[in-house]
């Protein structure tokens, strides 16, 4: 039997489509990824592991190291990255008052974010490929106003957030277009409204503010023919309906500690792919290997033929084991029908 390539088990999967093996791909913080890196003794951690996605772009468009431990976005905005070295802290809001008048928005179709794209996709033919627009719409807005003013603001300047929305979902659009004339299979697209317990608004303000502009972007995706999938940290499982009316194929990070990830499987069973999954507020910096192991097969029985694709619910954290991780990873690779397939 012909083994199928990595592309077209994710494929499989977002499609809800039986798959010969149950897919994944984890992601790490720096210090875990740096764990990993140094046992198998290879920078591409990636490739190791048999991670199935080909990230292409720069989902946070960190380009600029302007020292102090501090990055620049594209967006001008200034990242402390002292204390989280992944992405940081916003140092400055931009956008110190509810106004755009002085601010001018960055080419999004900076070569810098697609340079690469032909070099990567030939060196990686076989990997699923995500064009990422990370911040994507309100995480985005807030980096420039401030995560307190823009709450704010949805009440007391609600023209205001209308239009620095829509501008922002104007420059994504732009880098998109940009994106599709590659060969390309997905957009994968940013922005947490969850916390622990329910969303970081009211729905209906997500509904009122949010909804429109995801309408518009995820539509130049789906009339391309290509999927889209999301990320959002938090308890958002109230919003599933509207995202898939509204094209979204995969969500991630499908979070157990604030989501029943076995009932969502089977209720959303060939209508949303799950990615994610495994504990990474318990069972992965707390649990022995054993029950990092039977979450990992419990996910694997369940996802099999329900559209999934594994991993930790959120890059891995530097405090989690070598072992616990070495744990996931060797299970997902002895899977019957990817190791013999």
């Amino acid at each position: 039997m012909t083994k199928i390539c990595k592309r077209e088990v994710i494929k499989l999967a977002i499609n809800g489509f039986q798959v010969p093996y149950v897919p994944w791909h984890c992601s790490f913080t720096l210090k875990a990824y740096d764990k990993l890196a140094q046992y198998f003794n290879t920078k591409n951690v990636n490739d190791a592991i048999g991670n199935h996605f080909l990230d292409l772009g720069s989902g946070k468009g960190f380009f600029e190291d302007i020292g102090h431990n501090c990055v620049r976005d594209v967006f001008g905005v200034v990242w402390d990255r002292s204390v989280d070295k992944d992405i940081g802290i916003v140092v400055n809001p931009v956008l110190p008052e509810p106004m755009l008048k002085k601010y001018h928005f960055p080419d999004p179709l900076d070569k810098r974010f697609f340079k690469h794209i032909p070099s990567r996709i030939a060196q990686s033919p076989d990997l699923y490929r995500r064009f990422l627009i990370g911040f994507s719409v309100y995480e985005r807005a807030w980096t420039l106003r401030g995560m307190e003013n823009l709450l704010m603001d949805f009440y007391e300047h609600p023209d205001f957030v209308h239009e620095l929305l829509h501008l922002i979902v104007d420059y994504n659009i732009a880098q998109i277009k940009e994106a599709l004339k590659y060969d390309i299979d997905a957009v994968h697209f940013g922005d947490d409204w969850g916390q622990q317990q329910g969303l970081q608004m009211c729905p209906n303000m997500w509904r009122e503010f949010i909804y429109p502009e995801l309408v518009r972007m995820y539509a130049v995706v789906k009339d391309a023919g290509k999927n889209v999938s999301i990320h959002s940290c938090g308890d958002v499982d109230e919003l599933f309906d509207d995202l898939i009316g509204i094209g979204v194929n995969c969500f991630n990070p499908f979070q157990p500690e604030v989501m029943n990830v076995f009932k969502l499987m089977k209720d959303y069973k060939g209508r949303l792919a799950f990615h994610g999954g495994l504990s990474t507020q318990k069972t992965l910096p707390y649990g022995s290997t054993r029950e990092v192991g039977e979450e990992t097969y419990a996910l694997l029985r369940a996802g099999a033929d329900t559209g999934y694709i594994f991993a930790p619910a959120h890059a891995v954290q530097g405090d989690v084991s070598l072992e616990n991780m070495l744990t996931f990873i060797e299970i997902l690779n002895e899977q019957h029908g990817y190791k013999n397939g």
